[in-house]
């Protein structure tokens, strides 16, 4: 696996990503893979051109595992850490985007979620 198979499999997690237009956003390393993060707060990273670790509540981990087994699972070296692995082959854009925008919404700081309320 090379880092240029790597970063062409992240342009779909990155143009979902960007779509959603959250603050501070951006696209990083993390262990030279590719990377999203809130700010400095690491959300999650490539491990494999089909498989994207991403931060998830631990108390979610076994409902998503068990209510999608196609699309969410994890390895030992997950367990007990708020991450959970995801086949990217299995999962619809839509739902990438919404585990995406949780894992942004759980990271970053509170002035920065203040920014996506609607205003009136």
């Amino acid at each position: 696996m090379t880092t240029g198979s790597l970063n062409e499999a992240f342009e779909r997690i990155w143009a979902i990503a960007e779509a959603l237009h959250l603050p501070e956003l951006n696209r990083s390393t993390h262990f030279g893979t590719p990377s999203l993060r809130v700010k400095t707060s690491f959300l999650g990273r490539l491990r494999e051109p089909d498989v994207l670790a991403i931060h998830c509540p631990l108390e979610e981990k076994p409902l998503l595992m068990e209510s999608a087994p196609a699309i969410y699972f994890e390895t030992d070296h997950f367990k007990g850490w708020p991450y959970i692995l995801i086949h990217l082959d299995a999962i619809s854009d839509a739902e990438l985007s919404h585990r995406i925008k949780l894992a942004w919404l759980a990271k970053a700081p509170a002035k920065m979620k203040k920014l996506l309320e609607p205003k009136g």
